[in-house]
């Protein structure tokens, strides 16, 4: 046996989305960073062992300008492009390119960490060191470091360093939770196994093994959704171990899952309900995919009723937007539905306190294990929720190992120090403007070669008949005096048109009533009908503009529409909800890009040249960005940063964007038509103006696929202006950018 002892900034525990996420953005903030996983790939349950898909705020496509940005926005856009079939290996080799592309990262695979040595009495426990065993190179590591996080899951490293936590259910009564039971439980959510299939074009016979259940004895086929085209994320209810100990009863809870996927199989092939004659088996997982165990207790605990109201913290850092997800302790026997949902009107927040262990001063944690109730847990645990908060938790420890600061000393007196190093970084947080003292575009001029100033969807060949209620969405920036629409009326009739503000700047529903209007309609085709909405100037948000339904009245629709304009339709819900779900009633139209054929009256600001500085680099009450007029062969589009005073620049960060409301998933339940999202920039480059006046050419890029891009100098440019000239996008006529900053030294 050989020992090693290896001394790094910060030690990152489990190779999942969280522990991948924090350890590169500790490693982009220049520290020393190991990353240790148990097991052979990286990407936990996404990975090609476990293959579960990457879901997290956009719920599916529920979420409006939801999907994340940071390092999980890079790995989905550039799965899309590398990976368009959703191959799981293909997946795998992109988390680990993303990892060493890294050389501050030290990856120790098929390292179990088993050893921990803490000091301290039960309330002030210091981690000194973690010790893991590589069994295929019988190699003993200890690893040391300052700041160390639990991104294992099951939070193994904490319950070793004698961290609080708790498993299982609270009780009602604790935080006030409608969907706590009234008594507190050990109860967890179970465990998953996943399997594919694939037609063999041929006649393919199955003889079951011995341990197949005979799932006709069970409630399986009545309660649950089985057809022999479906695998992979489509049995995601083959679960069970929540009322086991899903750590120390799992390889129990593993074969109870082989016996039903067998089963199952055995009864698609042989049952004679299903065509499945020249279907087989292509792989079976063997590695249970856990949803819950231990959840440490940080200096806050979110919880229900702060998710469902997007509790505005002072110290969020991260966003997420799954609904409160819970399943029956029975899992796939459960008589109930697999699932039950709660969802939010729009992303919710997640604090920084959540993030750290009240009791082990140099624990900190990111994945399913971080401070919340088992409620709240039930929206924070999807992968891409847990992959910001590892970018959060990662970017913190950076700062913590940087400057000596205990995770809750950063907290308490640095929080702003840790928002503005996440937006400079491009994570992912919601309702925070850059104010980045050392960003010299923040005093600069910016003008741009032309503007988008006005809010129009020509009608196309679409249409949408008024069976039920529709909506759009607008930029109201400032306000707006009215609109018009373009419609077909097969009888002489009336339009009543309703206009909602949306409540919180990251919703995308109608929430409270500002006005209404009854317009009336003339039989005939093709009419474009004034409906006069006024909106009053104020700040910049979005309003929701509702049409009542009209069986009478075909309304116009096409596929151009501004970045920020969206087009609903309303679904009344099948079932009574325990709660309003606004988000699940209102619903795109037929196509994710199809919007109703509407005119703003005046001109608009939400695409000027200055929303590239205001701050914010997300969908936030409006699109945030600079858009362009068209881009034409003769006429190139461009973004200018003028300073009063010859500036000295050694780098540009420049975010573009990539379109966070088109919902992206690893391993594919829907396809997109483009391998690259058709709004972000392809080509462009960047210029400095000389002594001279004349532009020189400082940087270029051709085939960009990245939303956040880093332009270090190399040499400082001292210069009275810099620009952004957009060569081509990946498809829109167009060239939009959300932000762009300088700085005279690399941050």
């Amino acid at each position: 046996m050989r020992e090693q002892r290896v001394h790094s900034d910060v030690t990152v525990v489990g190779g999942g989305l969280a522990g991948v996420c924090a350890a590169v953005a500790a490693a982009r903030l220049g520290r020393r960073v190991c990353l240790i996983t148990n097991r052979p790939v990286l990407g936990g349950n996404s990975s090609s062992e476990v293959r579960v898909w990457v879901v997290g705020a956009t719920a599916h496509g529920v979420h409006r300008f939801a999907r994340e940005g940071g390092i999980m926005g890079e790995l989905f856009v550039e799965n899309q492009y590398r990976n368009p079939e959703g191959n799981p290996y293909l997946w795998d080799a992109l988390i680990l390119d993303t990892v060493r592309a890294e050389s501050n990262i030290s990856l120790f695979l098929n390292t179990d960490v088993r050893e921990v040595s803490a000091t301290g009495p039960r309330g002030r426990r210091r981690i000194e060191s973690v010790s893991g065993w590589t069994m295929g190179s019988e190699l003993s590591t200890r690893f040391e470091s300052p700041i160390f996080l639990d991104c294992t899951g099951d939070g193994l490293v904490g319950y070793l360093a004698g961290a609080q936590y708790r498993i299982g259910r609270e009780a009602r009564h604790e935080f006030g939770e409608e969907w706590a039971p009234e008594v507190a439980d050990d109860i967890t959510l179970g465990s998953t196994l996943l399997f594919y299939t694939k037609d063999a074009g041929e006649n393919v016979e199955y003889v079951p093994p011995s341990f197949a259940k005979d799932i006709t004895q069970t409630s399986i086929p009545e309660k649950r959704v089985i057809r022999s085209g479906d695998n992979g994320c489509a049995y995601w209810w083959i679960e069970w171990g929540g009322e086991l100990d899903t750590v120390h009863e799992n390889e129990r809870i593993r074969d109870e899952l082989w016996s039903v996927i067998y089963g199952i199989w055995d009864y698609i092939k042989n049952s004679g309900k299903f065509d499945a004659d020249t279907m087989t088996l292509e792989w079976v997982g063997s590695i249970p995919g856990k949803r819950e165990y231990r959840r440490f207790v940080g200096d806050h605990m979110l919880t229900q009723n702060e998710v469902l109201d997007q509790e505005l913290f002072d110290d969020r850092v991260a966003f997420g937007g799954w609904s409160i997800d819970l399943h029956p302790p029975e899992g796939m026997y459960a008589a109930d539905s697999g699932s039950k949902h709660l969802h939010i009107d729009g992303s919710y927040h997640i604090p920084y306190r959540c993030l750290y262990s009240v009791n082990v001063e140099n624990l900190m944690f990111a994945g399913r294990d971080i401070s919340a109730s088992h409620v709240a847990f039930g929206t924070t645990r999807v992968m891409a929720t847990c992959a910001t908060v590892g970018e959060a938790t990662g970017t913190a420890a950076a700062l913590c190992a940087d400057r000596a600061f205990s995770p809750r000393e950063l907290g308490r007196s640095h929080t702003t120090l840790l928002q503005q190093t996440l937006l400079r970084q491009d994570g992912s947080v919601l309702g925070i403007r850059n104010t980045d003292e050392a960003d010299l575009a923040r005093s600069a001029t910016v003008t741009a070669s032309s503007t988008l100033t006005s809010i129009e969807v020509d009608p196309g060949e679409l249409r949408h008949r008024l069976h039920s209620d529709a909506g759009v969405v607008i930029p109201a920036d400032p306000g707006f005096a009215g609109l018009s629409i373009v419609l077909d009326a097969d009888a002489d009739s009336q339009l009543n048109v309703e206009v909602y503000e949306t409540g919180q700047p990251q919703n995308y529903v109608p929430a409270t009533l500002m006005g209404a209007v009854e317009v009336p309609v003339e039989r005939g085709n093709d009419q474009r009908v004034a409906v006069p909405v006024a909106v009053p100037d104020s700040d910049p948000r979005n309003v929701f503009v509702v049409v009542r339904a009209n069986p009478d009245v075909t309304l116009h629709a096409g596929t151009t529409a501004p970045y920020g304009v969206l087009s609903f339709t309303r679904q009344p819900l099948r079932r009574p909800a325990d709660r309003p779900q606004p988000v699940l009633e209102w619903r795109p139209l037929a196509s994710q890009r199809m919007c109703l054929a509407v005119a703003v009256e005046g001109a608009t600001d939400a695409y000027a040249a200055g929303k590239a500085l205001n701050g914010y680099t997300r969908p936030y009450g409006g699109p945030n960005l600079w858009a362009s007029g068209p881009m034409l062969p003769y006429a190139e589009q461009w973004l200018q940063l003028s300073f009063d005073d010859e500036a000295d620049i050694a780098e540009i960060r420049l975010t573009f964007n990539d379109d966070v409301n088109e919902d992206l998933i690893n391993l594919h339940h829907h396809r997109t038509e483009f391998r690259a999202p058709p709004q972000l920039v392809r080509d462009y480059r960047l210029e400095a103006c000389g002594g001279d006046g004349a532009w020189k050419v400082i940087a270029r890029v051709r085939a960009n696929r990245r939303r956040h891009r880093i332009h270090r100098l190399g040499e400082v440019v001292r210069t009275s202006a810099i620009r952004v000239v957009v060569e081509t996008t990946w498809g829109i006529p167009r060239a939009e950018i959300i932000e762009i900053r300088a700085y005279a030294e690399s941050p």
